[in-house]
């Protein structure tokens, strides 16, 4: 039996710091409210030159929203800022309703997608330390945890308790992500040393990453229309027409505002990034405030390094747009849908041509004996064309390999045209 969705008021406060993507910002929330199934009752809204130190809304304002819940039979009320615990403490006495703030709603989110060991550490650390400095005096609303949205959390464990006890799930948890960090970067060694090429797909939430992947990849990634469909990384071989096989890795989709709880509780997953030899910065073409995503990615890039990266744009959701009117901002880029083989064929020859410019050239003859050796040429290596001289019964392959790979060194000063 599904379990009935909570009724939730959003509040936000539009200042002269946010006010540019105020609105946006709030349709997203409610967005998000969905994603943890929540049904938004009523949307709060109000303007100040700065929010309230107390209460982040004025005093009328406050008394409307206890009325507002009154009326509208609220069980829950999300703020679109975060929260100081004393604020949260305030609100709460106020209103007499749990509340959360936007940190609190996407940490559940994350709770609810988790599906690997890592990624359920991850959000349980990220939420023990969100929920940390806000024990004192909130053991009403912390009992609510595993209830519904916002307490979704690390198990029903009474969080009230004592703070040594959350300190040292911390450490434990800390020490377990150390050791799943250490796995997959030696996973990652073996694909460096494997001189295989791997492509990551980063973008906002919900852009289209999983499902791009699954047409590449002709697999079954959960893709779904919603906010954080996925959270887990996960790599995939991807062969192209030529025969060359690269990696494919979708990571969690950025959000405006993303929490730095998260951006810390992650690190490890956003690690997998640093080592791509390309990124696919995937960007949903029809958002209203699409500028505003490309701009929070970017900046995200930036902070955690990612910009010395080659990145191809790949404006995804073509179907959704007028191609004619669409201008895009980032380069180099394609605009494709990726629910059409055109897609698939469009984003193979941009990719192609990335390869290209990231490889190093290199011109080889193989005997047609050594049938093995051509075949791991053809795996590991873009080849650009193959042709059989009857006369000396060798291969002439032209192509296009990893800086360091054998078959590169091999060609040393031949010309390669």
């Amino acid at each position: 039996m599904e379990k009935p969705q909570e009724k939730v008021i959003i509040v936000g406060v539009e200042t002269d710091e946010n006010t540019k993507n105020f609105q946006e910002s709030m349709e997203e929330l409610k967005s998000l409210t969905k994603t943890a199934n929540g049904e938004v009752v009523y949307s709060v809204t109000q303007k100040r030159k700065q929010v309230d130190r107390q209460t982040l809304i004025g005093k009328g304002k406050l008394e409307e929203l206890v009325q507002l819940a009154d009326a509208y039979e609220a069980d829950l009320i999300i703020f679109n800022h975060e929260l100081s615990p004393r604020q949260s403490q305030l609100i709460n006495d106020a209103i007499g309703l749990p509340v959360i703030d936007r940190v609190q709603l996407i940490l559940d989110i994350f709770a609810m997608r988790a599906r690997s060991k890592e990624g359920k550490l991850q959000v349980a650390l990220a939420q023990l330390n969100y929920l940390l400095p806000r024990l004192v005096g909130q053991g009403k609303a912390l009992s609510r945890l595993g209830g519904g949205i916002g307490t979704r959390g690390p198990g029903e464990t009474k969080l009230e308790t004592d703070r040594r006890h959350i300190r040292n799930k911390i450490t434990v948890i800390k020490r377990e992500l150390k050791e799943v960090s250490a796995h997959r970067q030696r996973n990652r060694q073996k694909r460096k040393q494997a001189d295989v090429f791997q492509i990551g797909l980063i973008g906002y939430t919900n852009a289209g990453k999983s499902t791009l992947l699954n047409l590449l990849t002709n697999g079954e990634t959960y893709a779904k229309d919603q906010l954080f469909a996925t959270l887990d990384p996960l790599t995939k071989k991807w062969r192209l027409p030529e025969g060359l096989e690269v990696t494919l890795t979708d990571t969690v989709g950025f959000i405006q505002d993303l929490p730095t709880q998260l951006i810390d509780a992650f690190h490890s997953t956003l690690e997998e990034s640093k080592e791509m030899n390309l990124l696919l910065h995937v960007v949903d073409a029809s958002a209203e405030d699409r500028i505003q995503q490309e701009a929070t990615v970017m900046q995200l890039i930036e902070e955690l390094q990612l910009n010395q990266l080659p990145i191809l744009t790949v404006y995804n959701k073509a179907d959704q747009i007028e191609e004619d009117q669409f201008t895009p901002t980032l380069f180099p880029n394609v605009l494709i849908s990726a629910r059409s083989q055109e897609g698939k064929q469009a984003v193979t020859k941009a990719i192609r041509l990335q390869l290209m410019e990231l490889m190093e050239p290199y011109a080889l003859e193989i005997p047609s004996h050594e049938g093995q050796e051509l075949n791991e040429i053809k795996r590991k290596t873009f080849v650009f064309s193959e042709e059989y001289e009857e006369q000396t019964n060798d291969y002439a392959i032209k192509g296009f390999a990893m800086k360091n790979s054998r078959w590169v060194r091999k060609t040393e000063d031949r010309e390669f045209f």
